[in-house]
């Protein structure tokens, strides 16, 4: 028997001639994948959405209404979601690997130079472009999950994936509101832009090079028109695409808009305060990790339709006077956003047929498209009505993510 390391990853990565290599649980190289996908759920959603906790400053600072302070998030998750389409056919050309290296590096440099920007709209072209450089991520790296992973392992790796997703959410908002407070907002950004450089060096150095993957060369735009037309004939996927849509609209407008709520009297929360709060984060890392295991376990949209649920309740709870009330409300609707997600992003792939990166590009192309018009128009809700308007809009849109959950189960039962 073999024992030396170099005989032990031969075992992981020999190719057997005509048939698909899988990572599978207990290997070295399915470990190595797991917090490659970690690092880089961690350091997009970092970068993504460090800027969330500045809003009422940059709304002070640029004298700017909260709507359009919110641009500095809107049009990075607006581009994003454009490129996440050109990058799923880039991906086939360039492989997946190549391309998450490379956004993740740019992304984290484009992170850094915002910290120097002079102006509001400086600030807001450099986000633009920090959307456009990272939508080499979040498709792609679900179509490696799809693509390397055994199915049997599959609802675990990517629940750590959204994991990481969380805690680079949650890390990327906290850091930056405590260093905001004590250091201003230039240097705190400068701060999470080194972090996520040091996080995009670290996944390049783990993950297993793709060993299902076929390259296609050249860029073919009626194969990738063929394709995505494909997955949208499949009867069940347009409706997980809109949960996709709707579900995270309506978990980033109550993260939008929150802030300038708990900042203002009664509550009068500072920027430390304020960014603290984000550790509920901590509950998304959990549920998308539980959620995965139980979706193997018992079945995808029982969880799916569960989470959706808890997600509404914690919206409902928000509305509360008192803060501890108001923050359980926010634990609640992380914790059933992100066991929704985690499944969702899941049943992309066991549902797609073929093409997943290209599936997985659409899926998320819904969620950023919700993040960005979703996000920016729970803004007027705000402004016209406060905190109430602001529920309501959140409720109805996970109402319409609860109807397609069922909707896309009832055809995917009916299809099998």
């Amino acid at each position: 028997m073999p024992t030396s390391a170099h005989a032990v990853k031969t075992a992981e990565t020999a190719a057997i001639p005509g048939q698909k290599q899988y990572l599978t649980c207990g290997t070295g190289a399915y470990r190595r994948a797991s917090l490659a996908l970690f690092l880089s759920g961690f350091s997009t959603f970092s970068l993504l959405y460090c800027v969330q906790p500045l809003l009422p400053i940059f709304s002070q600072q640029f004298s700017v209404s909260p709507a359009e302070s919110s641009l500095s998030l809107s049009l990075s998750t607006g581009f994003l979601a454009v490129a996440i389409v050109c990058a799923a056919a880039v991906s086939e050309g360039l492989g997946r690997r190549s391309l998450m290296s490379i956004s993740l590096v740019g992304a984290a440099l484009l992170t850094i130079a915002t910290a120097f920007a002079p102006n509001w709209h400086l600030l807001l072209v450099i986000r633009a472009l920090q959307g456009l450089v990272l939508g080499g991520v979040p498709a792609v790296a679900m179509a490696y999950l799809a693509e390397e992973i055994d199915s049997r392992g599959l609802g675990a790796t990517m629940g750590l994936y959204v994991g990481g997703t969380a805690f680079g959410g949650m890390s990327g908002r906290v850091l930056t509101g405590i260093f905001a407070e004590y250091l201003t907002w230039r240097p705190a950004l400068f701060i999470i832009g080194a972090i996520g450089l040091a996080a995009a060096i670290g996944f390049i150095a783990l993950l297993p090079p793709s060993r299902n993957f076929v390259r296609r060369p050249g860029f073919d735009p009626r194969f990738h028109a063929k394709a995505w037309l494909g997955h949208l004939r499949n009867p069940a996927l347009p409706f997980i695409f809109a949960i996709a849509f709707l579900a995270m609209g309506s978990f980033v407008t109550i993260y939008n808009y929150a802030g300038f709520r708990l900042v203002a009297p009664p509550y009068g929360l500072n920027q430390t305060e304020l960014g603290l709060i984000f550790t509920v984060y901590l509950f998304g890392i959990g549920a998308s990790s539980i959620g995965g295991l139980l979706g193997d376990r018992i079945g995808h949209f029982s969880v799916l339709l569960f989470g959706l649920a808890l997600a509404a309740a914690g919206s409902v709870l928000t509305l509360a006077a008192s803060l501890p009330a108001v923050i359980l409300g926010i634990i609640v609707l992380t914790t059933g956003f992100f066991m929704s997600h985690s499944i969702a992003s899941g049943l992309v792939g066991k549902l797609a047929h073929g093409t997943k990166g290209h599936a997985s590009s659409l899926y998320m192309l819904a969620y950023y498209v919700g993040s960005s018009l979703m996000g920016s128009a729970g803004g007027w809700f705000f402004a016209v009505e406060g905190w109430a308007a602001v529920v309501i809009f959140t409720l109805a849109m996970l109402a319409l993510a609860f109807a397609s959950a069922c909707f896309a189960q009832h055809l995917a039962r009916r299809k099998a």
